[in-house]
């Protein structure tokens, strides 16, 4: 399962929102991804998603895997547009 946004916020996913996704991502015992670009890395590692510097405008690919992928991918949404960081992107 994947949903794809786009990051609206203007520092974009910075160390504190990131720390608040890393922090969702690991309730839950699905893989969760993160991709910009042709990089991808583990959503539960606060490193791999900081590494990515994901900035304001940039479009953002979170697939999750596993037995609870799509009570995952809600939690991340709902984490997303709670900060104000982004929205889904078609």
């Amino acid at each position: 399962m994947e949903k794809t946004f786009l990051i609206t916020a203007e520092a974009g996913i910075h160390a504190r929102p990131a720390t608040s996704l890393v922090g969702e991502a690991n309730r839950f015992n699905s893989n969760l991804l993160i991709k910009l670009g042709d990089r991808e890395v583990n959503l539960k590692s606060i490193m791999g998603v900081m590494s990515l510097g994901i900035n304001n405008g940039s479009i953002v690919k979170i697939t999750a895997d596993g037995d609870d992928a799509a009570d995952a991918l809600d939690a991340i949404g709902n984490i997303i547009y709670q900060l104000k960081l982004g929205k889904e992107y078609c």
